[in-house]
């Protein structure tokens, strides 16, 4: 039997202009009272500061380490191949008590000549959101370049996005070169190739607490913008009680939502690759290679790729997103 088991990790906290207090006062996040939290990065595989479990006997070890030494038996051999030590997704909590800034990322191609990092195509499922809450991705229409700068010079370049009323449990599929920003009032997971390359914008001319706006990255983003992408990438669908139903797809990653109220039974044994399991209502056990561990609303929990199957067991019942490298 496989020594490896379900692995939680030690969220990384991350203070922002932006964020606020629910990831402290509804999920338990160990932050300061005054603390403005705006994202709990829950799996992360950046080189040099990636993720450190926190359960078992792995306990204090970095998830670029443990890849390290299992190789596919923890990620998949697939996804050995491609990504080696390097976990190729990063999974966040986002708390967005005031709008982001409008920004955008770049593809694979433009992000390794740049950056010699991914590029970066996310998606996002909305835990809760606010009466009136927006979403902004995609422009109106196809817009070009010159029209682009226009409104960027004169501010109004919100008024040629699209603004989506937003309400939980609807998602957005956000390709590498889609502009887009996270509205006031809105609670989601996140999951994203792992790259923390984003170029910002434009920012509600805002400024920080020494007074100074943040820097904008206009050059390096023209480059970046898919002008033709004028769609939402809004996923509204219908939950089937203890059915998966797929939220998105794409070569980096597949999506689904479960929501459940008895034990479910998931074959992974032609998945070749591990599985990541975030809660996003109530709470669940995991039970999988001999190990069992509780994951509560807020909390992520990877499957090792060696697993052939897993059993989730409602607590009344519960709600997860599952994610795996298709």
């Amino acid at each position: 039997m496989s020594t490896l088991y379900p692995i939680r990790f030690r969220p990384i906290l991350k203070e922002t202009l932006w964020g606020g207090s629910t990831l402290r006062e509804r999920f338990g996040k160990k932050a300061d009272a005054d603390a403005r939290v705006g994202e709990s990065w829950e799996i992360n595989g950046i080189t040099g500061a990636s993720s450190v479990a926190d359960n078992g006997f792995l306990k204090g070890n970095s998830l670029e380490e443990i890849a390290e030494v299992y190789m596919g038996d923890l990620i998949g051999d697939h996804v050995w191949d491609k990504y080696a030590r390097e976990f190729p997704l990063l999974v966040k909590l986002i708390d967005a008590r005031d709008t982001l800034s409008i920004q955008v990322h770049p593809d694979d191609s433009l992000a390794s000549e740049r950056h010699h990092a991914w590029g970066k195509t996310e998606m996002w499922y909305v835990i809760d959101a606010e009466p009136g809450a927006l979403i902004y991705t995609g422009f109106r229409k196809k817009t070009g370049r010159e029209e682009y700068l226009a409104h960027l010079a004169d501010s109004t370049v919100a008024g040629i996005i699209n603004a989506t009323p937003v309400f939980p449990g609807d998602a957005f599929f956000i390709p590498a070169g889609t502009v887009h920003a996270i509205g006031a009032g809105v609670l989601l997971a996140e999951i994203q190739q792992t790259s923390d390359v984003t170029y910002r914008i434009y920012d509600w001319d805002r400024v920080d607490d020494d007074g100074r706006p943040r820097e904008m990255h206009t050059e390096l983003a023209l480059d970046a913008i898919d002008f033709d992408r004028d769609d939402t990438g809004l996923i509204r669908i219908t939950p089937e009680i203890n059915q998966a139903v797929m939220l998105a797809e794409c070569e980096y990653f597949r999506t689904s939502l479960l929501q459940f109220d008895r034990p479910l039974i998931k074959d992974l044994s032609l998945t070749d690759s591990f599985v990541i399991y975030i809660c996003t209502g109530s709470m669940a056990v995991i039970d999988c290679l001999g190990h069992t561990e509780e994951v509560r609303a807020g909390e992520t929990i990877l499957i090792p790729a060696s697993a052939d199957s897993v059993t989730l067991i409602p607590q009344g019942s519960a709600t997860l997103l599952e994610v795996y490298i298709p």
